[in-house]
């Protein structure tokens, strides 16, 4: 099969002109935080496409600040809560209280009903406070005593994960990780990122993020990425990424076959194809390049790869599967 050349249509300003707050909102967080310029992004990348991240990184790399940051920036709401194994699925969502007053049971709402919700260190809580979150996060609503309340249109969770210590937690089952967008992996900052971060921190007094945006224009600018023209030359090259994860030998790629016991969901397409839109957006583009797919494909896609137990041995990741298939399937 040949692939269709790619052809970059006229820019619209019409569509970009609703990404404008992005530049300024971008500029004030790095008022308040160092470095982490590639969680932000993605933050931004997951309110734009109305999805969820599962960021993993060792502790005090400035995960809650950042969330709480973009926030203030944007006049959302945040709150941040801490998953231990005795946290229990009302701790998260509410409960119905009784007032003796009127006699009457009445909804108190849990910290889920927020814009940003932060939830540290999802693996520690029971696996039924995890479904709770999760299904919350599918259904974009809560049942609190055969009543549903509707979440925040703008609600977007970043769930982390510790990746040195594994005493006390419960595996996320591979079914419940593919409701989460994207799966970020952040690192330690350079050194001249920490020394700037120990001189603010010990030095300085702290940095308050102004107000530059609102809810209002990041739900527009939801509306601006949908309308992000995608060719359809790249709409193949993200199915063919896909399929080359389910069958890659029909890919030309047999040496994969036995690293990969089971390819990535038709949840990784959606969210690639969204992604790659927001992508764009963010570069000030209303047009998606197949470079824009290929930035966003590792993180939409590792969390859904699962490899072998012949590729564990041989120390084989699905990050190293997924950089192989990048790299062999024809880009248009």
């Amino acid at each position: 099969m040949v692939a269709t050349p790619f052809r970059a249509p006229a820019t619209s300003e019409s569509v970009l002109r609703r990404g404008d707050f992005i530049a300024p909102v971008l500029h004030e967080i790095h008022r308040v935080i160092v470095g982490q310029d590639y969680l932000v992004n993605r933050l931004l990348l997951g309110m734009l496409c109305n999805g969820h991240l599962l960021v993993e990184g060792v502790p005090g790399l400035a995960k809650s600040l950042a969330v709480k940051s973009l926030a203030d920036t944007i006049e959302a709401t945040f709150k941040r809560l801490q998953f231990t194994p005795d946290l229990l699925p009302a701790d998260l969502i509410g409960t119905m209280i009784y007032n003796p007053a009127d006699q009457t049971f009445k909804a108190r709402l849990g910290p889920i009903f927020t814009d940003l919700l932060l939830a540290d260190e999802i693996n520690r809580a029971p696996p039924k406070v995890q479904s709770a979150l999760l299904e919350a996060m599918q259904e974009r609503q809560v049942s609190i005593g055969g009543e549903t309340h509707p979440l925040s249109p703008l609600f977007t969770v970043l769930a982390t994960q510790n990746p040195i210590e594994h005493e006390g937690t419960y595996r996320l089952p591979e079914a419940q990780v593919d409701r989460f967008m994207m799966k970020v992996v952040i690192g330690y900052p350079s050194q001249d990122e920490e020394r700037l971060i120990m001189d603010r921190n010990t030095i300085e007094d702290p940095v308050l993020p102004r107000k530059l945006a609102t809810p209002a224009a990041i739900l527009e600018a939801r509306q601006a990425v949908r309308q992000v023209h995608m060719d359809e030359a790249v709409k193949d090259y993200i199915v063919r990424l896909v399929f080359a994860t389910r069958d890659p030998a029909a890919a030309k790629i047999p040496e994969l076959a036995p690293l990969i016991a089971y390819g990535v969901s038709p949840r990784a397409s959606i969210y690639v194809s969204l992604a790659a839109r927001a992508h764009a957006f963010l570069d000030g583009r209303d047009y998606v390049l197949p470079d824009d797919v290929k930035s966003v494909s590792l993180d939409v896609m590792r969390h859904r790869l699962i490899v072998t137990y012949e590729a564990e041995a041989e120390e084989v990741t699905p990050e190293k599967v997924i950089a192989q298939v990048l790299d062999r399937v024809p880009v248009p």
